[in-house]
């Protein structure tokens, strides 16, 4: 009654809020612009990099993905989280390796800078070689090395990021892939295999590593076959293929 314009006013804000749809809340919008804030700080894949022939980004580094100076104050286990949570949002592969891991596979990578692997197919397999180059580690199926030679393009890559090594303890890996002939699921098979080769600790598993680089005349490809489906590696990819294409 004693400011009627007031009132007025009041009255309109309280209609603005009845007409907002269920649901909103300032809360929602924070946690919204906070993780926008923090895609900033963390992840700017910067556009502009350049790509290797075959679609792959060329000279694709930490920097490009990951803003390393920020991360440096985190502790390797909040590191890791974040890293994960990135890239569990996109359709790749990616790890957290532990970096006593990751040293032994980059030692025995230098004297044996390729092998073969086996990716369990709906009838058989389809052998893949892995070859290093620097801290890079490239795939092509052996049918297209047999065709094409040297000239055959790469259809996964798997980038190792050491920079956090001695700090943290962890080495970070995640990959590019040709999605014309190769699945997340697949890819994650031939990556996860990896250090079941690179880094055991039985013997007679890293000796077939060791035969097909510097013995190829006695190397066997049964026995890589048997190692995986040892390891079940091979059984867990097969039931997903099988649901894929019903």
């Amino acid at each position: 009654r004693s400011n009627p314009e007031v009132f007025e006013s009041r009255m309109e804000k309280r209609d603005e809020v009845k007409k907002q749809p269920v649901g909103r809340s300032r809360q929602g919008e924070f946690i919204r612009t906070m993780e926008e804030k923090a895609r900033q700080i963390f992840f700017a894949e910067r556009s502009g990099m350049k790509t290797s022939k075959g679609g792959f980004t060329k000279d694709k580094t930490l920097d490009s993905i990951l803003n390393v100076e920020m991360v440096k104050e985190k502790s390797a286990e909040e590191i890791k989280q974040i890293w994960n949570q990135y890239f569990s949002a996109k359709d790749t592969v990616y790890a957290v390796i532990p970096a006593e891991k990751f040293d032994l596979m980059w030692k025995r990578a230098q004297k044996c800078p390729s092998f073969l692997y086996a990716l369990p197919r709906k009838e058989g397999y389809e052998f893949f070689v892995g070859q290093w180059s620097g801290t890079e580690l490239h795939f092509t199926s052996l049918i297209n090395i047999q065709t094409q030679g040297e000239t055959a393009p790469s259809q996964l890559v798997l980038y190792h990021y050491p920079e956090l090594q001695k700090e943290k303890g962890i080495v970070l890996m995640t990959a590019e892939m040709d999605s014309k002939f190769l699945v997340v699921q697949e890819a994650q098979c031939l990556a996860n295999q990896v250090p079941l080769f690179y880094a055991t600790d039985r013997s007679q598993t890293y000796a077939l590593v060791e035969t097909f680089n510097h013995s190829p005349s006695e190397f066997k490809y049964m026995s890589v076959i048997a190692e995986l489906e040892q390891s079940g590696l091979g059984r867990q990819l097969r039931p997903t293929q099988a649901s894929d294409k019903s």
